[in-house]
């Protein structure tokens, strides 16, 4: 077996120190998400962000779906990889942490993203009634209807389009006899599902809390 890499807190702070510097808002959003506790928790980690980006770079992506969007730290790194004619739409519930996120992307002078603030199932049903498609889908949002947007996202991504979805190691506890909770057991009958999808081709990748990446057939 080939040897295991161990990453530790300061392994990927080297990572991100020898990756793609952070813009100004970046580093500022992070800094008002730690402020917040342990909703903090709700933001990509930086390592993310920066694949993200290189997935939207080379996959020549243009439009974006982002499902659960905090504070904009996600949705405003993708955009930064966007070309100037990309648009990214992202959904979120929460009118404060949506008035938060616009306030940042007016400081980034980022005028690619669109933010819609309502529950995200009523936007992914009026995104499909009006024929929209995407490039890329990424769900990052409220746990329990993980299924539900990705189903949603089937019917709104283009043919070898990529579904993104966040969490899907639940740190580590997905692998954990002893943990039975609530959202842990969400997060495994997820993988399961996703697993058995014949629709997609998809792959695991071990960053932040770990992303499942989805290729449309």
């Amino acid at each position: 077996m080939p040897k295991k890499l161990d990453l530790t807190e300061n392994l990927e702070k080297y990572i991100i120190d020898h990756s793609e510097p952070l813009t100004d808002v970046q580093k500022e959003i992070i800094q008002y998400n730690m402020s917040l506790g342990d909703q903090q928790r709700l933001q990509i980690s930086v390592s993310q962000a920066q694949f993200l980006q290189t997935l939207i770079k080379i996959s020549n992506i243009k439009k974006i779906l982002e499902i659960g969007s905090f504070t904009g730290f996600s949705a405003l790194s993708m955009a930064l990889a966007l070309p100037s004619d990309g648009l990214l739409i992202s959904l979120d519930k929460s009118p404060e942490f949506s008035i938060k996120a616009q306030s940042f992307y007016k400081k980034a002078n980022e005028k690619k993203i669109k933010q819609i603030v309502k529950p995200a199932t009523e936007s992914l049903n009026e995104l499909k009634d009006s024929s929209q498609r995407f490039d890329l889908i990424f769900i990052d949002a409220d746990k329990e209807n993980y299924l539900k947007y990705y189903e949603a996202s089937m019917d709104l991504i283009n043919k070898n389009g990529l579904i993104v979805i966040d969490n899907v190691l639940w740190h580590g506890e997905v692998i954990d006899d002893t943990k039975n909770d609530k959202f842990t057991n969400i997060i495994r009958e997820f993988n399961t599902h996703i697993k058995k999808d014949s629709r997609v081709a998809k792959n695991i990748i071990p960053i932040g809390d770990g992303l499942t990446i989805c290729i449309k057939k």
